[in-house]
C-alpha cells in the first residue's frame, strides 16, 4: 500500500490506462495547461502532449458532444467538468445521446465515455454551485453513476468506469480532492455495483456515499461509546445499487438510517427504502430514517449552511430514533 492523495488517485487511474490504450484522451476546461482546476491531471499534458489532453473553451455542450461523437467513432474520452453544476448546460449530450445510442441504433454504436467531476457543496460557493444530481443521471437508463469517498475506490472504480462500454458518471467532490488514504500498488479495479462495508456493526445499518459518509463515521465514532454498534455501507455505485449487500446489512441489524447529501425528494434514499421495505419488511424493527439537505438551494451564509447539510448530529438523532432511545 502507498498513502496519495484523492488527485493523485484520479489521475494515476487515467495515466495508467492511457499508457495502455491510445483510444483513450481526456478532454475539458484547464485539465491542460494549468494541470486541472484541481490538479487532477498534474503532469499528464507533459507525458501525453496536447492531442490526448485537451484544453477547451468554456462550452460544456460542444466538448461533451464532441466527447460523445468520438466514443461512438471508437475512442475512449474522459469528459471533465469542471463542477456537474456546469454538466447541466450539456446535458442534451449526456442524457438524449450518450445514453440512449446504444438502443437508438440498435447496438451498431457504443459509447465508452466517461463524464467526471466535483458533486455536491463545497463550502461557500453558492446555490447554483452546490447541487448533488447522482439521482438525477441514476434516474435515466444507459448510465451509471458512481461516486467513490476514499482515494483507493476513487482509483479502483475510475478504471473500472473507463473500461467500461457503456457511458459513466463519475462524481467527485472539491473537498476530497486533498484526502489522504492508502491505495493498492500495480494495476486493480474495483467491479461497478459492489457496495462496501466499510464498519462492520450490529445494531444499526448506515448506508451512506460520498463526502457526507464522513460524518457516518463520526457518528458511529461517538455512538460505539454508548454502546450502539453501527454498521457503514458506503454504496461507491449509485447505478446499478447494491441491492444484496443492503439487505443482507437489515436482515441483521434490523435498522437502517440513510445518509445523503441531495435535496429530499425523490432522491437515491428514496429508492433503497422502496426495495428494504419490499424485500425485507418482516425484518426491520422500526421505520427506516433518511437524511437529507433541506428542501432550499444551498444557502451562502455560514451558519445557514451548517444547517441546511447533515452531519454527525443528525445522524446520532436518526440512529437513536430507530434504537428507540
Amino acid at each position: 500500500m502507498k498513502t496519495i492523495q484523492f488527485r493523485e488517485a484520479i489521475c494515476e487511474a487515467m495515466s495508467e490506462e492511457m499508457r495502455k490504450d491510445d483510444s483513450i484522451y481526456l478532454m475539458g476546461e484547464e485539465v491542460a495547461e494549468y494541470n486541472g482546476a484541481y490538479k487532477a491531471s498534474k503532469g499528464m499534458l507533459d507525458e501525453f502532449g496536447a492531442e490526448r489532453v485537451i484544453d477547451t473553451p468554456i462550452s460544456e455542450l460542444g466538448f461533451a458532444g464532441i466527447g460523445v461523437g468520438s466514443a461512438m467513432n471508437g475512442n475512449r474520452p474522459i469528459i471533465e467538468f469542471m463542477t456537474f453544476n456546469f454538466a447541466l448546460v450539456g446535458i442534451d449530450q449526456i442524457i438524449n445521446n450518450a445514453a440512449k445510442i446504444r438502443q437508438m441504433s440498435g447496438g451498431q454504436f457504443n459509447c465508452p465515455i466517461v463524464f467526471r467531476g466535483p458533486t455536491g457543496s463545497a463550502g461557500q460557493l453558492g446555490a447554483t454551485h452546490s447541487q448533488a444530481f447522482e439521482s438525477w443521471f441514476a434516474n435515466c437508463p444507459g448510465l451509471k453513476v458512481i461516486v467513490p469517498s476514499n482515494p483507493a475506490d476513487a482509483k479502483g472504480l475510475l478504471k473500472a468506469a473507463i473500461r467500461d462500454n457503456d457511458p459513466v458518471i463519475f462524481m467527485e467532490s472539491e473537498q476530497m480532492y486533498g484526502d489522504k488514504g492508502e491505495v493498492p500498488e500495480g494495476d486493480y479495479i474495483i467491479p461497478i455495483g459492489v457496495a462496501d462495508v466499510k464498519r462492520v456493526g450490529t445494531d444499526v445499518t448506515i448506508v451512506s456515499f460520498g463526502k457526507i459518509i464522513k460524518e457516518a463515521y463520526k457518528a458511529a465514532d461517538i455512538l460505539e461509546k454508548e454502546g450502539i454498534s453501527c454498521e457503514i455501507i458506503d454504496l461507491r455505485t449509485v447505478k446499478p445499487l447494491d441491492y444484496e449487500a443492503i439487505l443482507t446489512s437489515v436482515k441483521k441489524t434490523n435498522r437502517m438510517v440513510i445518509l445523503e447529501e441531495a435535496w429530499p425528494y425523490g432522491n437515491v434514499a428514496s429508492e433503497i427504502i422502496y426495495h428494504v421495505q419490499s424485500n425485507a419488511f418482516d425484518f426491520l424493527d422500526a421505520p427506516i430514517e433518511k437524511i437529507n439537505t433541506a428542501d432550499t438551494p444551498a444557502p451562502y451564509s455560514p451558519v445557514l449552511l451548517a444547517e441546511w447539510l447533515p452531519n454527525f448530529e443528525d445522524v446520532i438523532k436518526s440512529v437513536k430514533k430507530v434504537m428507540y432511545k
